[in-house]
């Protein structure tokens, strides 16, 4: 799964009413090429009519025609439907705007896309009756759009997860980190997918939690215990010869 691109053009008109007071009517519009796949075929136009702030009517490529949300808008509507040449230009805008800019796009940004170094960090540790907490760290990727989500056995996690915004290093590259709450479970798997245009699918990374504290504790008090004898021994024996060469 491929994160959606998004290119927009946003105009506004404002149509002021003089009542002793800065008020205002805004009638704007917003266009955009939306598309998630490499070679465009997915592409859609849209174009969004707002009247202060509400969407009265809208165009889309895929419908072929305008649709109204208001009673004015399915007047609209109506009105420039019935304009074929209207609709013919704007089928056409699919091609010369959406596409042309996401060739651009591609070429000048996406092509150079560079890809983040993911790490997985334990921020604090749980048992059985309290959570732990994973951290999720991109670093150092461009261009800014990324999706990062949590996995628990291959299902992506929609609770107890947050995230901070995407961040600037301030040398063209971006980062961002995301916090998972759990309780652990015994032979659960969790994982960090990370989707990026750096990427040509996206990257799945396993939680390998540390092993607790007495297991890896315990080989390293055998291994002194024994260093200890051995050392006992050796003495023990030094004095002996020695003891018996007087």
């Amino acid at each position: 799964m491929f994160l959606p691109n998004l290119c927009s053009f946003h105009h506004i008109l404002m149509l002021s009413v003089f009542t002793g007071a800065a008020n205002g009517y805004y009638n704007s519009h917003w266009s955009q090429c939306i598309y998630s796949s490499s070679d465009f075929s997915d592409m859609v136009y849209l174009i969004d009519y707002y009247f202060n702030k509400y969407v009265y009517v809208q165009y889309n490529s895929t419908v072929g025609k305008f649709v109204g949300f208001s009673e004015f808008g399915v007047k609209t509507a109506e009105y420039w439907n019935k304009n074929p040449e209207f609709l013919q230009q704007l089928k056409a805008d699919v091609d010369r705007v959406c596409r042309h800019n996401a060739e651009l796009y591609k070429t000048a940004i996406h092509d150079k896309a560079v890809a983040p170094v993911v790490k997985l960090s334990l921020v604090k540790r749980g048992d059985s009756r309290h959570p732990s907490l994973l951290m999720c760290s991109a670093y150092d990727f461009y261009p800014e759009k990324i999706k990062v989500s949590w996995l628990r056995d291959g299902v992506v996690v929609t609770s107890d997860v947050t995230s901070t915004e995407k961040m600037p290093n301030g040398d063209w590259y971006y980062q961002i980190h995301t916090e998972l709450e759990y309780i652990p479970k015994a032979g659960e798997k969790i994982s960090c997918m990370v989707e990026h245009a750096g990427f040509e699918k996206p990257m799945i990374y396993d939680w390998n939690p540390p092993l607790p504290e007495f297991e890896w504790n315990t080989p390293l008090l055998f291994t002194a215990g024994v260093a200890a004898l051995m050392l006992g021994i050796i003495i023990a024996a030094a004095g002996f010869i020695y003891y018996k060469s007087k």
